[in-house]
C-alpha cells in the first residue's frame, strides 16, 4: 500500500478500486430514476441520491462481486438496487421522524412535503425490484425482498418500542438488525449469490455485512450523543429530541434509581422535555457509562465482522473490507 493509499479512508480506497463500476452504477441510477410523467420524483431522489452519500451498501455489492471474481454485467444492476432500497427507506424515515436535516441539508419533506417524500420512496422501491428482476436470479430477488421486508418490520417495531422504557438490548439489537443490518447483509450477500460462489463464502460475506451493520447503527447512535455536528451532519442530542430510545439510553435505564427512572419516563415516554434536559441525560449516560459500554459493544460487532472474513482467499478488496471494518468504529475513538 502506497503513503497516499495509507492515508485515506477504507471507503475512499474501495470507491478508487471500484471507480469504473461505481461510474457505472450511477448512470444506471440516474436512467431509473427518471419519470417522463412525473418531473418531481428525479428532483426529490437528486436531492438525496446526489447529496454526497459515500454509497457504501451499493459499494458493498460491487466489492462482494469483484472478489468473488464475478465478470459479469449484473452486479452494477444490484449496487443500483441497494442504493434505491437505501434511498427509499430514508425518505420514508425523515417523514416518520420529522426530521428537518439529512447529509448536512434539509430534508426532502422539508424542501417539498411529506407527500412528496413517501410517494417517491415507493417509486424507488419499485424501480428496486424492476431492477433485480432484470439479473434473472430467483435467489437474489429472494434476498432483496426479504431484506426489504425486513427492513419495514425494523422500522415498525421501532415505532412501537422506541418511547417505551422498559424495551430491552435484545429488542434494541432486533430492530438494528432489522432497520440497518438487514441491508447491509443482503448487499454483501447478493455480491457473491450473483458471482456464483459457494455457500460457505455466500455465508461469510451475509456474517460480515450483518455484523458490520450492527456496529455501524450502534456507533451511528453513539454518536448522536458525543459527536461533531460538522462530521455527523446531525445535531447533539437528535436522537433525545425525537424520543429515540437507543443503546446508550436503554443501558442507563438499566442502572437509573427512581428519581432517574422518573426523567427517563418524562422525557422519551411522555415526551415532556425542558431546558437543560439533554445535558442531565448525557450527565447520566457518562454517571453509568453507558456511553463507553456501547463504545465497547460496537467495537465487538466491528470485531465479528472481520472474524467473518478472516480466512477468505485473500484479495484486494479483502483487506479493505477489514479496514473498513475498523474504520467504522474509529469514529468513536
Amino acid at each position: 500500500m502506497t503513503d497516499s493509499n495509507a492515508q485515506q479512508k477504507p471507503h475512499d480506497q474501495m470507491a478508487a478500486y471500484l471507480a469504473d463500476d461505481l461510474v457505472d452504477v450511477n448512470v444506471l441510477i440516474r436512467a431509473r430514476m427518471a419519470s417522463e410523467h412525473a418531473p418531481r420524483i428525479p428532483e426529490v431522489t437528486a436531492h438525496l441520491v446526489e447529496a454526497g452519500g459515500k454509497r457504501l451498501r451499493p459499494m458493498l455489492t460491487l466489492a462482494a462481486a469483484r472478489m468473488c471474481g464475478y465478470e459479469g454485467p449484473f452486479h452494477i444492476h444490484l449496487a443500483a438496487t441497494v442504493e434505491f432500497i437505501h434511498t427509499a427507506t430514508l425518505l420514508h424515515d425523515d417523514v416518520v421522524d420529522e426530521s428537518a436535516q439529512r447529509r448536512g441539508r434539509p430534508t426532502a419533506n422539508l424542501l417539498w412535503d411529506n407527500q412528496s417524500s413517501v410517494l417517491v420512496g415507493d417509486y424507488l422501491f419499485s424501480r428496486s425490484f424492476q431492477l433485480m428482476v432484470e439479473t434473472g436470479s430467483m435467489r437474489v430477488l429472494d434476498i432483496l425482498a426479504n431484506a426489504s421486508a425486513t427492513i419495514a418490520e425494523g422500522e415498525v417495531l421501532q415505532l412501537t418500542a422506541a418511547r417505551d422504557i422498559a424495551t430491552t438490548e435484545a429488542t434494541y439489537l432486533q430492530i438494528v438488525r432489522g432497520k440497518t443490518a438487514a441491508l447491509f447483509s443482503a448487499a454483501t450477500e447478493v455480491g457473491g449469490v450473483i458471482a456464483g460462489a459457494d455457500e460457505t463464502l455466500v455465508k461469510a460475506l451475509f456474517d460480515y455485512g450483518d455484523a458490520l451493520g450492527i456496529a455501524f447503527q450502534i456507533v451511528d447512535d453513539l454518536l448522536d450523543y458525543q459527536g461533531q455536528p460538522a462530521t455527523t451532519g446531525k445535531n447533539i442530542g437528535d436522537d433525545f429530541r425525537e424520543r429515540k430510545l437507543t443503546l446508550p439510553v436503554i443501558k442507563a435505564i438499566a442502572k437509573a434509581d427512581p428519581e432517574e427512572h422518573a426523567f427517563w419516563k418524562r422525557t422519551i415516554e411522555k415526551g415532556q422535555q425542558e431546558e437543560g434536559d439533554l445535558e442531565t441525560a448525557i450527565a447520566l449516560l457518562n454517571k453509568h457509562g453507558a456511553l463507553a459500554d456501547t463504545r465497547d459493544e460496537a467495537i465487538e460487532w466491528a470485531a465479528k465482522s472481520t472474524a467473518a472474513i478472516t480466512s477468505l482467499p485473500d484479495h484486494p478488496v479483502k483487506q479493505m473490507l477489514i479496514d473498513l471494518a475498523d474504520y467504522v468504529v474509529e469514529r468513536i475513538n
